[in-house]
């Protein structure tokens, strides 16, 4: 069936039950490949099982084209750019914050992938022990991991961290791009694009990077989730528990229902990127001398569940169909693949995201 497409789009998930099929029937039909899965074990597990049939048979496999990873993405590369040489950044955190004027609700599905995904604990760190990435070489030390609540920050915002998607694809891309610095050559790139590319790419600054929620209800809501899925989401039975009484567990967010229209429309999202680095990169190799630079730059958007991920599958998509020369085969991160491209990058400028520098400061 696949092979009557030009490119599939996956949005059933949990994916790590319904989503690898489907992955290896268009790597092993030559056919593209798109979907909105936010489960690292999933995505990590494709680029190992499929990488070298895509790229043998023609087919691109793209994952996170939604919410989960692209608001992330898009304001890292953003936020790096702004550091002009000779500064550097050392750490990027960013601070993600929901806003609605009704009632946050979120549909099941999401919970349900967090759920089975802390089963598959193991089995992500087993397969990242068996495959090594390399590393982007960062300047100075890693941030501390600072305390579990946090409100020493800039922002001055209550905020705690969110183990989620982004980290990992942010993380995923970084290792391509120091393996590719200057980005992944595509199958028949016009020399146009070929110095795009590089031009690009080579302006990319890699920085140790981490997500963190902000607001006192949603970092209660947090950790009162998060001890519910730690407790019970290592046995079958307590996950059976987790997933019958979602509602219950998760304090009303997800609901098997989803949220109303009302709901989504009145839902919106601000993500804010604090970036800490040296304002010369000289100041890097003495070890004594802290970071002296912070940048910070904002992401906003409407609503993450259903708005903002249905317009960046569709420019995925857009993008994918009118550059497709200009792109790689093989399994990659959406990251690498799109944000250099103008098609992606204007529409996601008009058509949904607000990109803002906010403040820059240097200080001894």
């Amino acid at each position: 069936m696949v092979a009557r497409a030009r490119v599939v789009l996956s949005c059933a998930g949990p994916f790590r039950l319904y989503g690898h099929a489907v992955a290896a029937a268009c790597a092993a039909a030559g056919v593209d490949y798109l979907d909105i899965c936010g489960e690292p074990e999933f995505m990590e597990r494709v680029e190992a099982d499929l990488h070298e049939v895509a790229a043998k048979n023609g087919s691109l496999i793209v994952s996170a084209c939604a919410f989960a990873s692209v608001p992330a993405d898009l304001g890292f590369l953003f936020h790096s750019r702004q550091w002009k040489p000779p500064s550097v950044p050392v750490s990027v955190e960013a601070y993600l914050s929901m806003k609605s004027s009704k009632r946050i609700a979120a549909n099941v599905g999401t919970y349900e992938s967090a759920v089975l995904g802390l089963a598959s604990a193991r089995q992500l760190q087993e397969l990242r022990w068996s495959r090594p990435r390399p590393r982007p070489s960062i300047p100075g030390h890693p941030p501390p991991k600072g305390s579990l609540i946090d409100r020493e920050n800039p922002l001055r915002m209550w905020a705690t961290r969110l183990h989620n998607a982004d980290t990992t694809v942010v993380n995923r891309t970084l290792s391509t791009v120091t393996k590719y610095p200057e980005g992944l050559p595509g199958i028949e790139e016009s020399p146009e694009y070929t110095e795009h590319r590089k031009n690009f790419w080579s302006s990319i600054k890699p920085a140790h990077y981490g997500v963190k929620i902000t607001s006192l209800k949603a970092v209660v809501w947090l950790l009162v989730a998060g001890f519910f899925i730690n407790l019970l989401g290592k046995f079958s039975f307590g996950r059976t528990l987790l997933l019958k009484y979602a509602e219950f567990f998760t304090l009303g967010l997800f609901r098997k229902s989803g949220p109303t229209e009302d709901e989504v429309n009145s839902s919106s999202f601000e993500m804010w990127f604090v970036g800490r680095g040296f304002s010369d990169a000289a100041h890097a190799s003495k070890h004594e001398c802290k970071t002296d630079k912070e940048i910070i730059t904002k992401v906003s958007g409407p609503d993450i569940g259903y708005i903002t991920t249905m317009i960046t599958l569709i420019q995925c998509v857009i993008t994918l169909l009118s550059e497709r020369n200009n792109l790689p085969k093989g399994v990659y991160t959406r990251q690498a693949l799109f944000l250099d491209r103008p098609t992606f990058s204007g529409a996601s400028k008009k058509m949904v995201y607000r990109l803002r520098f906010w403040r820059q400061s240097t200080f001894k």
